[in-house]
């Protein structure tokens, strides 16, 4: 029988750093998402950047894969409390997608949208420079379907579920307007170490 007020072993002090308030150290990676996976053939895969209802560019797997590769190292961090260090990851950052298509983003919000018709909000200044990509690869290999492959959204400064699964393209919005979990009580922005889970927070 535990004492009362008994915790455990506590985490070394350089994981404590890196641990944000509330987030314990998860070896594996958990497969949270709201329903099944959905079914993606790589012929058929588009990835668009749209203005409200109106496409702006396109592209196939094909194309998309010929675009500049990046990579990034580092740490995840889930709100249902699991964090994940080390992470390797391999994708299109945004500002390439963006130079790509040629344009500069046309609204300071978006929405990322999935092939599993979710979606959620991110502001623009989030995704510039180093800090966001659309990612096909992880730890060297295909990101599988359970992790959101074919490509999912990577925003790893912010908790995990705003990194889109399957991601099938992003709307610029004229507003922040909140997608699938921040309608339904999470925090339109989700800093993980503000502990910015839910509405309120």
């Amino acid at each position: 029988m535990a004492t009362r007020g008994f915790t455990g072993r506590r985490p070394p002090e350089a994981t404590r750093e890196r641990l944000p308030p509330g987030q314990y150290l998860e070896q594996d990676f958990p497969v949270l998402q709201i329903g099944p996976n959905p079914r993606i053939d790589l012929d058929s895969w588009s990835f668009t950047l749209r203005e409200g209802s109106r496409p702006l560019k396109s592209w196939n797997w094909e194309e998309f894969s010929a675009l500049p590769r990046t990579a990034w190292r580092g740490d995840i961090h889930c709100v249902t409390k699991w964090s994940k260090f080390d992470t390797g990851w391999e994708g299109v950052s945004i500002d390439d997608i963006l130079a790509a298509a040629g344009i500069s983003a046309p609204t300071e919000f978006l929405l990322a949208e999935g092939y599993d018709d979710y979606t959620t909000n991110v502001p623009v200044a989030d995704l510039a420079g180093p800090k966001a990509m659309v990612a096909t690869h992880y730890e060297g290999k295909p990101i599988e379907p359970d992790h959101g492959g074919p490509a999912r959204l990577l925003v790893p400064h912010l908790y995990f579920w705003k990194s889109a699964k399957w991601v099938k393209g992003l709307r610029f919005t004229k507003k922040d307007e909140g997608g699938f979990w921040e309608l339904r009580g999470y925090h339109m922005y989700g800093d993980p170490w503000r502990e910015q889970r839910f509405t309120g927070d």
